[in-house]
């Protein structure tokens, strides 16, 4: 059986951020321009692109089981594929949230949260480009604290929106709704940062 390349695993893993990277690009842009009409068709997209990103997942692990020498401990690898693909599962459940809860209008505090998303992504996705290069610490380490800075700004905002909510709105179902949402928001941003932690974790293991 051929060798396979160190480069496919790095490959994989850009593939990987990208989807995740489009998720978030896609979920931004639905939410600033919210038509609640379109949102099932919404789902089925996004779900491409979910599907998409577990394909990615799939090949690396079916060569990861044939694989004789890897570029990095197989559990890492694993682990760094997983914590990827539960990015975009993540922001496919925020699609999930809004059409089972039936939201309607968008909340101003879930703009700014999900404006937040895409900026972690983007960040992620080139942290991630950087793992060709994973023995060269300081500048991963250095877009590990970015996204930790985003995670705690998003963790701050999160605190914020749900008090507003909660103070403000006089519709319990709302309130619920809302919760979920906001709720689901914050948890893909904490997956984000499950990348870059388990990046870091790579990196200081590798150092």
């Amino acid at each position: 059986m051929a060798k396979i390349k160190d480069s496919f695993y790095f490959d994989s893993f850009d593939k990987s951020s990208q989807y995740a990277l489009q998720a978030s690009t896609m979920l931004d842009e639905l939410m600033h321009d919210f038509k609640p009409d379109g949102l099932k068709e919404q789902i089925d997209r996004m779900h491409e692109i979910e599907q998409a990103a577990d394909g990615v997942r799939h090949s690396l692990v079916d060569a990861l089981v044939t694989a004789f020498i890897t570029p990095i401990d197989r559990e890492d690898i694993a682990a760094l594929s997983g914590s990827l693909d539960d990015v975009t599962d993540e922001i496919e459940g925020v699609l999930h949230r809004m059409y089972y809860d039936n939201i309607t209008e968008i909340r101003p505090e879930a703009l700014a949260l999900v404006d937040l998303l895409r900026k972690s992504c983007k960040t992620m996705a080139k942290l991630v480009a950087q793992m060709h290069h994973f023995k060269k610490a300081k500048k991963l380490r250095n877009l590990v604290f970015e996204i930790n800075h985003i995670e705690q700004e998003a963790d701050a905002l999160f605190v914020d929106a749900m008090r507003t909510l909660h103070t403000t709105c006089d519709d319990p179902m709302q309130v619920f709704a809302w919760h979920e949402v906001f709720t689901q928001l914050e948890e893909c941003i904490d997956a984000c940062e499950e990348v870059a932690d388990v990046i870091d974790n790579i990196v200081m293991k590798n150092s």
